[in-house]
């Protein structure tokens, strides 16, 4: 995650990135950086920003200062036309799976496909079916989102985030709420994923077992800065008092 001159390897540049909320300042002069087929956790305590530097990279957002870069291309100053092709190549996995409750699981998967490509019904439901089945949720397909879990429902969104076969993932908190077994087979579906695709992720947790499953790399955010990023070694062996104090709560012992 170092800052270097290599652009054709790195998938996600930030560059002073600052955001505020009325007096607020969640992010200030953030510079972030992943590299090609590379993970990145991002740590922090809630109300750290982490979620709102997910929705800055993917542009739901817009920051105060800065600039985000995807595969190269500067994205912040973009029209909404020429953002929407460039979030075509990220997939995002919203904390609660967000799917559409009136929709079936099929359909919520389908969604993506109907809106941005010119696939056939056949085609769309052949796809859905596959991402359905890459996640362990073919036999689900034409249930409602409110007849399965909340771990189904994460593994959905994790197939409807992958339908337009993206380069990026952002998943935001995809473990929150689930118990430890779920939580580890979501872990070890984005590690498989990454590893099969060479997927470049960001992946906002408080779970240190998906740290230690999916990251390549950790950053921590606190009072709106990165305070430190590295290994999980790096992070066990730091004495910031944030970075510490962070680990111990979490079981993890410097």
């Amino acid at each position: 995650m170092i800052m270097k001159d290599d652009s054709d390897k790195v998938a996600i540049r930030v560059r002073g990135l600052s955001k505020s909320f009325g007096e607020q300042k969640v992010l200030d002069r953030i510079d972030f950086e992943v590299r090609r087929g590379e993970t990145v956790t991002v740590l922090g305590r809630s109300g750290t920003g982490k979620s709102v530097l997910l929705k800055l990279i993917v542009g739901l957002q817009r920051p105060d200062e800065g600039e985000v870069e995807i595969n190269g291309e500067a994205t912040t100053a973009l029209p909404l036309d020429e953002l929407n092709r460039v979030r075509k190549t990220v997939g995002f996995l919203f904390q609660q799976a967000a799917l559409y409750d009136s929709f079936t699981v099929e359909q919520n998967v389908a969604f993506p496909l109907q809106r941005h490509t010119t696939m056939s019904d056949s085609e769309r439901s052949d796809r859905a079916r596959e991402l359905l089945g890459r996640v362990g949720m073919e036999d689900a397909a034409e249930k409602m989102p409110a007849d399965i879990s909340g771990g189904m429902k994460k593994r959905v969104g994790l197939a409807r985030a992958l339908a337009l076969d993206p380069k990026i993932m952002l998943l935001d908190e995809p473990t929150a709420g689930l118990d430890p077994i779920t939580a580890g087979e979501i872990n070890d579906l984005i590690r498989e994923l990454q590893e099969e695709r060479q997927i470049s992720s960001v992946v906002v947790t408080h779970d240190m077992r998906s740290v230690k499953t999916v990251a390549d790399h950790v950053a921590m955010l606190d009072e709106g800065k990165i305070v430190i990023e590295g290994t999980l070694e790096d992070l066990k062996h730091s004495d910031h008092p944030v970075v510490s104090k962070f680990m111990q709560e979490s079981g993890e012992v410097n």
